[in-house]
């Protein structure tokens, strides 16, 4: 495969992790994405609760759009930006992420690094 292929897939494969985090938080969102915020500490209000999760996999998935749709260093920036966000917040609230056995915040590194390949490879 070409650099540019490897590019492509690297690329896809981020496309595919935000747009089916927003798909799958939504899919949960009487489910799992609750009982994170819940183990977080936010329980209540109802509409808070829910407008986190939905305002979250709306982020997710407008990145997941851009990283498709217009490849470049902006979209790469942004994604960067929104998971070094989300990752702070989900440290300050549950900072025992990351020791989670399955790594739901440790896999944010490799992420990072895939981003930030993109980004130096991707024409200013």
């Amino acid at each position: 495969m070409t650099r540019t292929g490897d590019d492509r897939l690297l690329r896809w494969s981020l496309v595919a992790v935000w747009v089916l985090t927003a798909v799958a938080s939504l899919v949960e969102l009487n489910g799992q994405s609750r009982e994170v915020l819940a183990a977080a500490g936010i329980a209540s209000p109802p509409w808070l609760v829910q407008g986190l999760i939905v305002g979250g996999a709306a982020a997710d998935l407008a990145v997941g759009l851009a990283l498709w749709r217009w490849p470049g260093r902006t979209s790469y920036a942004a994604a960067l930006a929104l998971m070094a966000v989300m990752t702070l917040v989900a440290t300050v609230l549950q900072p025992g992420l990351w020791l989670h056995p399955l790594g739901p915040l440790l896999k944010n590194l490799p992420i990072a690094a895939l981003l930030w390949h993109l980004y130096r490879r991707a024409a200013p």
